[in-house]
């Protein structure tokens, strides 16, 4: 058995902060989220889509030297968006946070690995996120952030036929482990099951629409809405991070991030796409407690555990990122579409 955490939100794990910055007007579209952990964190990553925009996710890998991150960059902007990392190093490595590789304290590297979001059509051409974005996500990042919608790096995003967001939540289990998640949803696949009106999976506060908005969405099923009219290509990929105050080794949050996609498989059909580039981190704090060593007797169960809460907050989060957002411009949202949805 599970329960939400205190804020229903990644910021629950115990080390994790959150922040956002973003540009929403008549040329911009676009933002940047961080999730800080600046003591350092365990990680993993595990990339399913055909076509990711990545940064340092080879440092991930379990038998590479580094062992922890500092913080996890997902931004819009297509490939130009990873430039936000730089930003996010630059604060980190003022404060002294990083891989320690001379004698003075600020001699440090941050590890701060990313993603992006196709977003590039929902604003003027050359307008995506900079190092200048990543610099002011550090500066608002909080342990009580829990935004959800257009805000960070879903501010442009797009999922299906509708408005995709930021979307966050959290899970506690029975012996104290927080599991959280943070996921951009803006992919080419739909979150939304277009004979019923209803996200893929079961969501509290929802019932079926009235067969009109039913049918008004299925008629805008597998169209390729853009800010200023149809797109020639779908805005795609979905990212995010799923975070757990365990003591975990980097194969076993390589485990957790394997769970996260299936979590967005739940919430997005089809997922993983060519033109996706869907990509989940996965972060274990290690403030709480530490599961038994491989081998032993409970370990498995125990990690297995974990991994399904992981992929149940995940596929939460993402429905929450989908109902939180608004409506820009010709692209609409799921509660306009289904006004009648909401009980």
């Amino acid at each position: 058995m599970t329960r939400s955490g205190a804020l229903d939100a990644i910021v629950d794990v115990d080390g994790v902060r959150v922040g956002h910055e973003q540009r929403l007007d008549e040329h911009w579209a676009t933002g940047t989220s961080v999730v800080l952990v600046p003591d350092g964190a365990t990680a993993a990553v595990d990339v399913r889509g055909g076509g990711p925009g990545t940064r340092e996710t080879d440092v991930l890998e379990p038998s590479h030297l580094v062992q922890k991150v500092h913080g996890i960059v997902l931004s819009g902007g297509s490939a130009y968006g990873l430039a936000a990392a730089d930003g996010v190093m630059r604060w980190l490595g003022d404060r002294g946070h990083g891989v320690r590789v001379g004698p003075d304290p600020k001699h440090v590297v941050p590890v701060v690995p990313g993603a992006v979001i196709f977003d590039v059509p929902m604003g003027d051409w050359g307008n995506r996120p900079d190092a200048g974005f990543g610099h002011r996500a550090c500066e608002n990042a909080s342990r009580t952030e829990t935004r959800e919608g257009n805000v960070g790096a879903g501010t442009g995003a797009v999922v299906g036929t509708v408005k995709g967001g930021i979307g966050t939540a959290s899970a506690v289990l029975d012996d104290g482990t927080t599991v959280g998640a943070l996921v951009a949803v803006n992919a080419a696949g739909s979150a939304i099951d277009p004979d019923t009106g209803l996200p893929w999976i079961p969501t509290p506060g929802l019932r079926a629409p009235d067969p009109a908005e039913v049918e008004a969405g299925r008629r805008l099923f597998g169209k390729r809405p853009g800010r200023h009219g149809p797109t020639d290509r779908p805005l795609n990929t979905t990212i995010g991070v799923v975070a757990t105050d365990l003591e975990l080794s980097k194969a076993e949050c390589r485990r957790l991030a394997v769970a996260a996609q299936d979590g967005l498989a739940r919430a997005v059909r089809p997922a993983h796409l060519l033109v996706d580039g869907d990509t989940m981190f996965a972060l274990a704090t290690g403030t709480g407690a530490a599961l038994p060593a491989p081998g032993e007797q409970d370990w498995a169960a125990r990690l297995d555990a974990v991994c399904a809460v992981a992929a149940d907050v995940v596929a939460r989060a993402i429905v929450r990122g989908v109902l939180a957002a608004d409506p820009v411009d010709e692209v609409t949202s799921y509660t306009r579409l289904y006004p009648s949805a909401r009980e």
